[in-house]
């Protein structure tokens, strides 16, 4: 049986993140339920350009509408492994750790934590106030993970697309899904 994910996309800077993710996922032989908020529409033609929809919905096998809260992924009893939100904006955090889910995106995600699913937040967000850091306390207590999108600079990438590959990979492999996807540090002799 394939593994299935849930990609949810929210409108922090960062969009280039949810196509790094889907791509892993495809990769990686993963079905793909794609949930996008207005504002990561946005984000998306804003920081990539008005190809990014498309390119994104192509690699995913299910795309449902943020507003649809009777889509399946707003169920328990729809099977999948986890869900990654990438990028996470603030206002998603806030929404899913207060359990306000008043949109198919924030609705999924508590699902997630309620079925004890792995839920993966790569929060985008730079300085934190302390609500920020609260809700993050309150996800991770409820047994999410929040996972800023901080480059691995061991690895010595040379692109922002090597970058954006290795966080996106390490995110999927959060979920615990075999084979491991992302590069590992390796200590190297003489350094």
């Amino acid at each position: 049986m394939t593994a299935r994910v849930v990609l949810g996309v929210s409108g922090a800077s960062g969009a280039a993140l949810a196509l790094g993710v889907a791509r892993v996922l495809r990769r990686a032989g993963v079905a793909v339920d794609l949930v996008l908020s207005p504002m990561a529409e946005r984000t998306l033609l804003l920081e990539i350009g008005p190809e990014a929809r498309s390119d994104l919905v192509a690699l995913v096998d299910n795309l449902h509408a943020v507003t649809d809260l009777g889509a399946t992924i707003a169920s328990g009893s729809y099977p999948v492994a986890g869900m990654i939100v990438a990028p996470c904006s603030m206002r998603s955090l806030a929404a899913i750790a207060n359990g306000l889910d008043d949109n198919l995106l924030t609705r999924t995600a508590s699902v997630q934590l309620k079925e004890r699913r792995p839920l993966v937040l790569l929060a985008r967000e730079a300085p934190l106030t302390l609500a920020h850091l609260r809700n993050m306390t309150a996800v991770t207590e409820m047994g999410g993970i929040i996972m800023p999108p901080v480059p691995a600079f061991y690895l010595r990438p040379q692109t922002t697309e090597e970058i954006t590959t290795q966080i996106a990979a390490r995110a999927v492999d959060l979920l615990h899904l075999a084979p491991a996807q992302a590069k590992a540090w390796a200590p190297s002799i003489g350094d």
